[in-house]
């Protein structure tokens, strides 16, 4: 039932605009310290009451789930014809859709009935993986993504790249923040990690390379197959996990789990030493830059390049602007 259904919006003729826009489609209602993500003043209620429905799911699960899914757009349409804020396809909902506001009708563009249907068929879910061996949280979103049966099948989370994707980014949504969080990076904090960044401004592009001590050897392979293993150097997330780290704060891994780590930036707010997100949604981010102003950002691009100065529109798919947060985050 998953579906690819955010919203993309492409980098138009001032990234201020495009920045105030993406973030404005965020919602600006947190749901708890433990998810970064911000959730629609509309739902927040309706996603900590179904997000109890049984002890597999948490309010949190759930909001990074309808992130992932739709980014909380009630008429999300996917192209495979799943519809709705929790993306049911019209087979899944006529079996497993409920009338949550009890109004007499099933409705699955209406997130009254589409919310506490998703959280109800999660836990249908987990039920039917409960006997296989794992994290069964892991296994219940992995089921959710490609179906009970391959849980079954494979003993655990498949071996497909974009389930184990999925699992592991709802799962970085959810539980990032779970200390309780920190103060925003400081705008010194913020010029030692773009003084870091700049620093490496020529260094050799190499995927999996990068760490909090500077360049290393990455490891294979990129999704056109390229590799970093004889490689010096960084990535895109390699570069900004360096760059912050020279700043006193421990970034995740990946693009996707540093937004995950990061605040939404205010319209108007954005500031040098600021991360760049680009994806078609806050679990599909494939590359991070920092942000130096004027329209444009250090990165790591992609193999057979080099860190470089890019424009902010070098990619058409910007998703948003973080700033990271300090040394009590929890790397996932």
């Amino acid at each position: 039932m998953r579906a690819s259904a955010a919203v993309t919006i492409g980098v138009g003729a001032t990234a201020a605009v495009v920045v105030a826009a993406l973030i404005q489609t965020a919602g600006d209602d947190p749901i708890g310290t433990a998810l970064s993500m911000s959730v629609p003043a509309d739902y927040k209620q309706l996603i900590e009451e179904a997000g109890n429905t049984c002890p597999e799911i948490t309010p949190n699960i759930l909001a990074a789930l309808l992130t992932q899914e739709s980014g909380f757009n009630p008429k999300a349409r996917s192209p495979v014809g799943a519809q709705g804020i929790a993306q049911f396809m019209p087979s899944t909902w006529e079996t497993h859709g409920i009338d949550g506001n009890k109004d007499g009708k099933r409705d699955a563009w209406d997130p009254e009935d589409a919310i506490p249907s998703s959280a109800k068929y999660l836990c249908t879910i987990a039920k039917d993986v409960k006997d296989v061996p794992g994290n069964k949280q892991h296994n219940m979103l992995a089921a959710y993504n490609a179906g009970s049966g391959a849980v079954q099948k494979y003993g655990g989370i498949p071996p497909y790249k974009e389930t184990q994707n999925y699992v592991r980014s709802i799962t970085a949504l959810a539980n990032t923040h779970s200390g309780g969080g920190g103060k925003p990076a400081t705008t010194q904090q913020a010029a030692t990690a773009v003084n870091a960044a700049k620093a490496m401004i020529g260094t050799p592009y190499s995927w999996g390379g990068g760490t909090a001590s500077g360049p290393s050897t990455g490891t294979c392979c990129s999704p056109r197959g390229r590799s970093g293993a004889s490689i010096s150097g960084f990535d895109c997330s390699g570069l900004t996990l360096y760059a912050y780290a020279k700043a006193g704060i421990n970034l995740p891994r990946t693009a996707a789990q540093q937004y995950a780590a990061s605040k939404p930036v205010k319209p108007g707010e954005v500031r040098a030493g600021d991360l760049v997100f680009y994806g078609t949604s806050a679990t599909s981010i494939h590359h991070v830059g920092i942000y130096i102003g004027g329209g444009w950002m250090i990165d790591a691009p992609r193999p057979g390049t080099k860190v470089r100065y890019s424009p902010l529109d070098t990619m058409t798919d910007l998703f948003a602007v973080g700033r990271p947060v300090p040394p009590n985050n929890k790397e996932i």
